[in-house]
């Protein structure tokens, strides 16, 4: 990618709400709901809600890695999701959901890789972390509508009871690397 940019995609649930989350991570450039790692050549919202797509809703993140590290970006995913349940994020449950790192390059896999044995080896969750690590494969950007969606959307149920937590909790947790 041009100027040392690069592009990492995380499956952590609904995209409207991971997206909530990286709009606001300095270092990031871009973010763009969409959808990966499907069976479909062009999938929509509706073949990959239903479940049988294959694909994975997901952020694709493109960031500049002198201002935030793949680790930082995958430290925040980390909290700002739940890794242990395989196709579920609170009450959005099936494989669209499931929590993936769709990496990009050899070293955004070996910083994942390390991360999640980390994770693992530190007892840090009750459960065995479930997250899927894969290389990028068939992305497609989710339709408009869903493009900024809580920017767009604050005050909508969902989004004040699922994605504004999340917002709040990277707020908390990772002020350092929020944008000013």
């Amino acid at each position: 990618m041009a100027d040392g940019l690069q592009t990492l995609v995380l499956g952590g649930g609904c995209f409207w709400c991971t997206e909530a989350v990286y709009v606001q991570v300095r270092g990031v450039l871009d973010v763009e709901s969409g959808y990966c790692n499907g069976n479909l050549p062009e999938p929509n919202y509706e073949m990959v809600c239903s479940g049988a797509s294959g694909y994975c809703e997901v952020v694709k993140l493109i960031y500049d890695p002198a201002q935030v590290s793949s680790r930082e970006l995958l430290e925040i995913f980390f909290v700002v999701h739940d890794p242990t349940t395989l196709n579920r994020q609170g009450n959005d449950s099936g494989s669209q959901y499931r929590s993936g790192i769709y990496f990009s390059s050899t070293e955004q896999e070996q910083v994942a890789r390390e991360l999640l044995a980390e994770l693992e080896a530190s007892g840090v969750y009750r459960s065995p972390v479930v997250t899927e690590l894969l290389p990028l494969d068939k992305y497609s950007p989710a339709e408009d509508y869903h493009q900024d969606y809580f920017e767009r959307n604050p005050n909508q149920g969902y989004c004040m009871a699922v994605a504004a937590p999340k917002v709040a909790k990277f707020r908390k947790t990772f002020a350092r690397l929020q944008k000013d």
